[in-house]
């Protein structure tokens, strides 16, 4: 899932089938994109990062590498408190 992706939808105010028409998806291929059941090409990055103004990296960050990055922080930060 990229819910950095989903996210900069929703602040725009948009809707998920009107970025598919403006970009000339299919509704349903974007839909699989944003849940993460359908990795999007290289053009396609760049045509939805583009539209949407946001970095390409930030915006289709998955959710389990988000997930696993924080929780290492966190235990990282642990440590460091457990340690004072």
């Amino acid at each position: 899932m990229y819910p950095n992706l989903k996210v900069a939808i929703f602040k725009r105010g948009l809707r998920q089938n009107y970025l598919a028409r403006e970009l000339g998806l299919n509704d349903a291929l974007l839909s699989k994109i944003i849940h993460g059941f359908r990795e999007p090409t290289a053009e396609q990055k760049v045509l939805i990062s583009g539209y949407l103004g946001e970095n390409e990296e930030w915006l289709f960050e998955r959710f389990e590498t988000a997930m696993a990055a924080r929780t290492s922080a966190n235990r990282d930060s642990e440590r460091k408190e457990g340690d004072s």
